[in-house]
Protein backbone atom coordinates (compact mmCIF):
# COMPACT_ATOMS: atom_id res chain seq x y z
CA UNK A 1 0.00 0.00 0.00
CA UNK A 2 1.18 3.43 -1.07
CA UNK A 3 0.03 6.53 1.49
CA UNK A 4 -0.72 8.67 -1.48
CA UNK A 5 -3.32 5.95 -2.05
CA UNK A 6 -5.55 7.35 1.43
CA UNK A 7 -6.49 10.56 1.84
CA UNK A 8 -6.20 10.99 5.38
CA UNK A 9 -9.44 12.96 7.64
CA UNK A 10 -9.23 16.51 8.73
CA UNK A 11 -8.57 15.77 12.20
CA UNK A 12 -5.78 16.57 15.17
CA UNK A 13 -4.31 13.67 15.28
CA UNK A 14 -2.15 14.57 18.41
CA UNK A 15 -4.47 15.73 20.42
CA UNK A 16 -6.89 12.76 19.97
CA UNK A 17 -9.32 11.58 23.06
CA UNK A 18 -9.81 8.19 23.76
CA UNK A 19 -12.94 8.57 22.98
CA UNK A 20 -15.60 8.24 19.99
CA UNK A 21 -14.94 9.33 17.00
CA UNK A 22 -17.55 9.01 13.91
CA UNK A 23 -15.96 7.50 11.28
CA UNK A 24 -17.51 5.99 7.69
CA UNK A 25 -18.67 2.28 8.17
CA UNK A 26 -19.10 -0.49 10.70
CA UNK A 27 -19.49 -3.95 9.61
CA UNK A 28 -22.86 -6.33 10.64
CA UNK A 29 -23.01 -10.10 10.56
CA UNK A 30 -26.51 -11.49 11.15
CA UNK A 31 -27.51 -14.81 12.77
CA UNK A 32 -30.71 -16.10 11.99
CA UNK A 33 -32.19 -19.79 11.09
CA UNK A 34 -28.62 -21.64 12.48
CA UNK A 35 -26.06 -19.27 10.29
CA UNK A 36 -24.33 -16.24 10.28
CA UNK A 37 -25.08 -14.10 6.89
CA UNK A 38 -21.66 -12.73 4.81
CA UNK A 39 -21.71 -9.47 6.60
CA UNK A 40 -22.61 -6.35 5.11
CA UNK A 41 -21.08 -2.67 5.44
CA UNK A 42 -23.16 0.15 7.21
CA UNK A 43 -22.98 3.93 7.69
CA UNK A 44 -25.68 3.79 10.23
CA UNK A 45 -24.36 4.39 13.83
CA UNK A 46 -27.68 2.93 15.46
CA UNK A 47 -28.81 -0.77 16.23
CA UNK A 48 -32.37 -1.68 15.83
CA UNK A 49 -32.89 -3.95 18.96
CA UNK A 50 -36.22 -5.00 19.78
CA UNK A 51 -36.87 -4.26 23.90
CA UNK A 52 -36.86 -8.28 24.62
CA UNK A 53 -33.45 -8.81 23.23
CA UNK A 54 -31.42 -11.28 25.77
CA UNK A 55 -28.32 -9.11 25.68
CA UNK A 56 -30.81 -6.49 27.32
CA UNK A 57 -31.72 -8.24 30.22
CA UNK A 58 -29.78 -11.20 30.75
CA UNK A 59 -26.48 -9.74 29.56
CA UNK A 60 -25.77 -12.46 26.86
CA UNK A 61 -23.30 -10.04 25.22
CA UNK A 62 -19.30 -10.38 24.51
CA UNK A 63 -16.93 -7.73 22.93
CA UNK A 64 -13.01 -7.35 22.33
CA UNK A 65 -10.80 -4.46 21.54
CA UNK A 66 -7.78 -4.08 19.38
CA UNK A 67 -5.58 -1.77 17.58
CA UNK A 68 -4.85 -0.75 14.02
CA UNK A 69 -1.44 1.19 13.14
CA UNK A 70 0.15 2.68 10.01
CA UNK A 71 3.64 1.18 9.66
CA UNK A 72 6.60 3.86 9.33
CA UNK A 73 6.42 2.22 5.81
CA UNK A 74 2.86 3.21 5.17
CA UNK A 75 1.17 -0.37 5.81
CA UNK A 76 -1.97 -0.20 7.70
CA UNK A 77 -1.59 -3.66 10.30
CA UNK A 78 -3.64 -4.82 13.24
CA UNK A 79 -2.14 -6.20 15.94
CA UNK A 80 -2.91 -10.33 16.26
CA UNK A 81 -6.36 -10.35 15.83
CA UNK A 82 -6.22 -13.84 15.52
CA UNK A 83 -5.44 -13.93 19.09
CA UNK A 84 -9.17 -11.09 19.70
CA UNK A 85 -10.55 -13.78 17.57
CA UNK A 86 -9.50 -16.89 20.07
CA UNK A 87 -10.98 -15.04 22.87
CA UNK A 88 -14.24 -13.71 21.67
CA UNK A 89 -14.37 -17.77 21.04
CA UNK A 90 -14.10 -18.79 24.39
CA UNK A 91 -16.40 -15.72 25.82
CA UNK A 92 -19.05 -16.95 23.60
CA UNK A 93 -18.56 -20.35 24.48
CA UNK A 94 -19.11 -19.66 28.00
CA UNK A 95 -22.60 -17.82 27.49
CA UNK A 96 -23.95 -20.04 24.45
CA UNK A 97 -23.55 -17.59 21.98
CA UNK A 98 -23.00 -19.45 18.26
CA UNK A 99 -19.12 -19.77 17.17
CA UNK A 100 -17.98 -16.73 15.33
CA UNK A 101 -14.87 -18.67 13.38
CA UNK A 102 -11.47 -17.06 13.41
CA UNK A 103 -12.10 -16.55 9.50
CA UNK A 104 -15.34 -14.96 10.05
CA UNK A 105 -13.50 -12.25 12.70
CA UNK A 106 -10.80 -11.56 10.74
CA UNK A 107 -12.85 -11.12 7.20
CA UNK A 108 -14.64 -8.24 9.37
CA UNK A 109 -11.48 -6.92 10.61
CA UNK A 110 -10.29 -6.19 7.33
CA UNK A 111 -12.98 -5.48 5.66
CA UNK A 112 -14.25 -2.32 8.22
CA UNK A 113 -10.57 -1.41 8.82
CA UNK A 114 -10.04 -0.86 5.42
CA UNK A 115 -13.17 0.56 4.72
CA UNK A 116 -12.16 3.33 7.47
CA UNK A 117 -8.53 3.30 6.01
CA UNK A 118 -8.41 7.19 6.32
CA UNK A 119 -8.85 7.45 10.06
CA UNK A 120 -5.73 5.01 10.97
CA UNK A 121 -3.58 7.91 12.21
CA UNK A 122 -0.47 8.61 10.19
CA UNK A 123 2.68 6.77 12.20
CA UNK A 124 4.18 9.03 14.12
CA UNK A 125 1.22 10.73 15.93
CA UNK A 126 1.40 8.48 18.91
CA UNK A 127 -2.80 7.56 17.73
CA UNK A 128 -4.19 4.50 16.81
CA UNK A 129 -7.18 2.91 14.69
CA UNK A 130 -9.70 1.09 17.83
CA UNK A 131 -11.55 -1.78 16.66
CA UNK A 132 -14.55 -2.75 19.11
CA UNK A 133 -15.87 -5.91 17.85
CA UNK A 134 -19.20 -6.99 19.38
CA UNK A 135 -21.64 -9.59 19.53
CA UNK A 136 -24.95 -9.53 21.53
CA UNK A 137 -28.20 -12.10 21.59
CA UNK A 138 -31.13 -10.08 19.65
CA UNK A 139 -34.76 -11.04 18.94
CA UNK A 140 -37.77 -11.13 21.31
CA UNK A 141 -37.29 -13.47 24.54
CA UNK A 142 -38.79 -13.27 27.70
CA UNK A 143 -37.72 -16.28 29.44
CA UNK A 144 -34.38 -17.06 30.61
CA UNK A 145 -32.58 -18.94 27.64
CA UNK A 146 -29.90 -18.24 24.84
CA UNK A 147 -31.13 -15.89 22.63
CA UNK A 148 -31.95 -17.57 18.57
CA UNK A 149 -31.01 -14.34 16.38
CA UNK A 150 -27.40 -12.48 16.94
CA UNK A 151 -25.72 -9.59 15.61
CA UNK A 152 -22.03 -9.47 15.57
CA UNK A 153 -20.74 -5.84 15.02
CA UNK A 154 -17.42 -4.39 14.12
CA UNK A 155 -16.86 -0.16 14.48
CA UNK A 156 -13.35 1.68 14.50
CA UNK A 157 -12.74 4.88 16.22
CA UNK A 158 -9.13 6.86 15.87
CA UNK A 159 -7.83 7.23 19.67
CA UNK A 160 -5.37 8.90 21.79
CA UNK A 161 -3.56 7.77 24.73
CA UNK A 162 -6.18 5.69 27.11
CA UNK A 163 -5.13 8.17 30.47
CA UNK A 164 -3.99 12.03 28.86
CA UNK A 165 -0.49 12.28 30.41
CA UNK A 166 0.06 8.97 28.37
CA UNK A 167 3.32 6.79 29.38
CA UNK A 168 3.16 7.94 32.91
CA UNK A 169 3.03 6.72 36.17
CA UNK A 170 -0.14 6.56 38.34
CA UNK A 171 -1.03 5.31 41.94
CA UNK A 172 -2.63 2.39 42.44
CA UNK A 173 -6.10 1.43 44.97
CA UNK A 174 -6.05 -2.46 46.09
CA UNK A 175 -9.85 -2.64 46.47
CA UNK A 176 -11.26 -5.21 49.26
CA UNK A 177 -14.48 -3.69 49.46
CA UNK A 178 -15.93 -5.42 45.92
CA UNK A 179 -14.85 -7.69 43.27
CA UNK A 180 -14.71 -7.65 39.69
CA UNK A 181 -15.71 -11.17 39.37
CA UNK A 182 -16.89 -14.19 41.23
CA UNK A 183 -14.65 -17.75 41.41
CA UNK A 184 -15.83 -19.60 38.75
CA UNK A 185 -17.79 -17.11 36.94
CA UNK A 186 -17.27 -15.63 34.07
CA UNK A 187 -14.25 -13.17 35.20
CA UNK A 188 -11.65 -14.97 32.17
CA UNK A 189 -14.36 -14.07 29.23
CA UNK A 190 -14.25 -10.44 27.96
CA UNK A 191 -18.50 -9.65 29.04
CA UNK A 192 -20.31 -6.66 30.04
CA UNK A 193 -21.03 -7.61 33.05
CA UNK A 194 -17.52 -7.68 34.51
CA UNK A 195 -16.93 -4.30 33.66
CA UNK A 196 -20.27 -2.96 35.39
CA UNK A 197 -19.35 -4.85 38.32
CA UNK A 198 -16.12 -3.50 38.29
CA UNK A 199 -17.88 0.35 37.93
CA UNK A 200 -17.94 0.58 41.62
CA UNK A 201 -14.61 0.20 42.84
CA UNK A 202 -13.08 2.05 40.20
CA UNK A 203 -15.36 5.08 41.47
CA UNK A 204 -14.30 4.29 45.01
CA UNK A 205 -10.72 4.74 44.17
CA UNK A 206 -11.14 7.97 41.66
CA UNK A 207 -12.95 9.40 44.56
CA UNK A 208 -9.43 8.79 46.50
CA UNK A 209 -7.52 10.46 43.67
CA UNK A 210 -6.39 6.86 42.68
CA UNK A 211 -6.93 6.27 38.82
CA UNK A 212 -6.51 2.78 38.97
CA UNK A 213 -7.72 0.37 41.19
CA UNK A 214 -6.03 -3.41 42.34
CA UNK A 215 -8.42 -6.51 42.67
CA UNK A 216 -7.62 -9.40 44.98
CA UNK A 217 -8.90 -12.97 43.92
CA UNK A 218 -12.39 -13.26 44.91
CA UNK A 219 -12.36 -15.87 47.22
CA UNK A 220 -9.47 -15.63 49.38
CA UNK A 221 -8.43 -12.26 49.24
CA UNK A 222 -5.13 -12.82 49.09
CA UNK A 223 -3.83 -13.10 45.54
CA UNK A 224 -3.46 -10.30 43.39
CA UNK A 225 -5.74 -10.68 40.54
CA UNK A 226 -6.10 -7.76 37.93
CA UNK A 227 -6.42 -3.93 37.47
CA UNK A 228 -9.54 -2.82 36.77
CA UNK A 229 -9.87 -2.86 33.32
CA UNK A 230 -6.03 -4.30 32.68
CA UNK A 231 -3.73 -7.50 33.81
CA UNK A 232 -1.08 -6.31 36.85
CA UNK A 233 2.67 -7.64 35.56
CA UNK A 234 5.46 -6.88 38.27
CA UNK A 235 9.38 -6.66 37.25
CA UNK A 236 11.57 -8.23 40.36
CA UNK A 237 15.29 -8.31 39.29
CA UNK A 238 15.23 -10.37 35.50
CA UNK A 239 11.87 -12.01 36.28
CA UNK A 240 8.92 -10.35 34.78
CA UNK A 241 5.83 -11.88 36.68
CA UNK A 242 1.67 -11.92 36.31
CA UNK A 243 -0.76 -13.47 38.05
CA UNK A 244 -1.94 -16.86 37.02
CA UNK A 245 -5.88 -16.98 37.87
CA UNK A 246 -9.19 -18.22 36.85
CA UNK A 247 -11.12 -14.69 37.23
CA UNK A 248 -8.16 -12.81 35.06
CA UNK A 249 -8.94 -12.01 31.71
CA UNK A 250 -6.15 -12.62 29.46
CA UNK A 251 -4.38 -10.01 28.15
CA UNK A 252 -2.67 -10.47 24.42
CA UNK A 253 -0.70 -7.34 24.94
CA UNK A 254 0.36 -9.33 28.65
CA UNK A 255 1.16 -12.53 26.67
CA UNK A 256 3.32 -10.47 23.86
CA UNK A 257 5.30 -8.37 26.31
CA UNK A 258 6.23 -12.07 28.14
CA UNK A 259 7.51 -13.12 25.06
CA UNK A 260 9.54 -10.12 24.63
CA UNK A 261 10.38 -10.70 28.19
CA UNK A 262 11.92 -14.09 26.93
CA UNK A 263 13.73 -12.41 24.10
CA UNK A 264 15.55 -9.72 26.63
CA UNK A 265 16.80 -12.70 28.54
CA UNK A 266 14.72 -12.19 31.38
CA UNK A 267 12.23 -15.38 33.32
CA UNK A 268 8.47 -15.47 32.73
CA UNK A 269 6.86 -16.43 35.30
CA UNK A 270 2.29 -16.92 35.28
CA UNK A 271 1.68 -18.18 38.59
CA UNK A 272 -0.14 -16.61 41.53
CA UNK A 273 0.71 -14.24 43.11
CA UNK A 274 0.35 -12.84 47.05
CA UNK A 275 -0.36 -9.55 47.74
CA UNK A 276 2.79 -9.49 50.48
CA UNK A 277 5.16 -10.03 47.54
CA UNK A 278 4.39 -6.43 46.86
CA UNK A 279 7.02 -4.99 48.82
CA UNK A 280 9.52 -7.47 46.99
CA UNK A 281 8.66 -6.13 42.90
CA UNK A 282 10.90 -3.30 41.66
CA UNK A 283 8.60 -2.27 39.02
CA UNK A 284 4.92 -2.91 38.52
CA UNK A 285 2.15 -2.33 35.21
CA UNK A 286 -1.11 -2.53 34.05
CA UNK A 287 -0.91 -3.84 30.70
CA UNK A 288 -4.00 -3.81 28.30
CA UNK A 289 -4.69 -3.09 24.71
CA UNK A 290 -5.85 0.31 25.36
CA UNK A 291 -2.83 1.96 27.01
CA UNK A 292 -0.46 -0.96 25.98
CA UNK A 293 1.26 -0.72 29.60
CA UNK A 294 0.70 2.06 32.26
CA UNK A 295 3.40 2.39 34.84
CA UNK A 296 2.42 1.95 38.68
CA UNK A 297 5.04 4.00 40.93
CA UNK A 298 2.52 3.21 43.93
CA UNK A 299 0.33 0.70 45.51
CA UNK A 300 -1.86 1.32 48.71
CA UNK A 301 -2.96 -1.58 50.65
CA UNK A 302 -4.49 -1.16 53.52
CA UNK A 303 -3.20 1.86 54.46
CA UNK A 304 0.20 0.99 53.42
CA UNK A 305 2.17 2.55 50.12
CA UNK A 306 4.23 0.07 48.30
CA UNK A 307 6.94 1.89 46.43
CA UNK A 308 8.03 1.28 42.59
CA UNK A 309 9.92 3.90 41.68
CA UNK A 310 8.90 7.56 40.95
CA UNK A 311 6.09 9.63 39.71
CA UNK A 312 8.22 11.14 37.04
CA UNK A 313 9.04 8.29 34.45
CA UNK A 314 8.85 4.86 34.28
CA UNK A 315 11.14 2.13 35.60
CA UNK A 316 14.00 0.78 32.71
CA UNK A 317 12.51 -2.90 32.08
CA UNK A 318 9.49 -1.23 31.85
CA UNK A 319 10.79 1.03 29.46
CA UNK A 320 12.19 -1.42 27.54
CA UNK A 321 9.27 -3.42 27.12
CA UNK A 322 6.67 -1.06 26.64
CA UNK A 323 9.25 0.69 23.57
CA UNK A 324 10.06 -2.88 21.61
CA UNK A 325 5.97 -3.50 21.88
CA UNK A 326 4.96 0.12 20.09
CA UNK A 327 7.75 -0.33 17.64
CA UNK A 328 7.12 -3.90 16.66
CA UNK A 329 3.16 -2.65 15.85
CA UNK A 330 4.57 0.54 14.07
CA UNK A 331 7.30 -1.68 12.10
CA UNK A 332 9.97 -0.02 13.41
CA UNK A 333 11.58 -3.15 14.67
CA UNK A 334 11.58 -6.09 13.15
CA UNK A 335 8.25 -8.44 13.56
CA UNK A 336 10.02 -11.99 13.72
CA UNK A 337 6.34 -13.42 15.32
CA UNK A 338 4.03 -12.78 12.47
CA UNK A 339 1.92 -10.50 15.00
CA UNK A 340 1.34 -7.70 12.12
CA UNK A 341 -2.03 -8.49 10.80
CA UNK A 342 -1.69 -6.51 6.91
CA UNK A 343 -4.64 -5.05 5.78
CA UNK A 344 -4.42 -4.03 2.06
CA UNK A 345 -6.38 -0.74 1.19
Amino acid sequence: MNKAKVQKANIDWKNLPFGYVKTDYNIRYYYKNGQWSAGELSSDEIIPLHMAAPCLHYGQEAFEGLKAFETVDGRIVAFRPDENAKRLERSCERIFIPKISENMFLDAIKRVVAANARFVPPFGTGASLYIRPLVIGTGAKVGLGPAEEYLFIVFVTPVGPYYKGGFKPVRALVIEEFDRAAPQGVGDCKVGGNYAAGLRGSEYGHKRNFPIVLYLDPKEKRYIDEFSTSNFVAIKGSTYISPDSPTILQSITNKSLGVIAEELGMNVERRQVDIAELELFDEVGAVGTAAVITPVYSITYREKEYIFGTPDAAGPVITKLYDRLTKIQTGEVEDTHGWLFEIEV
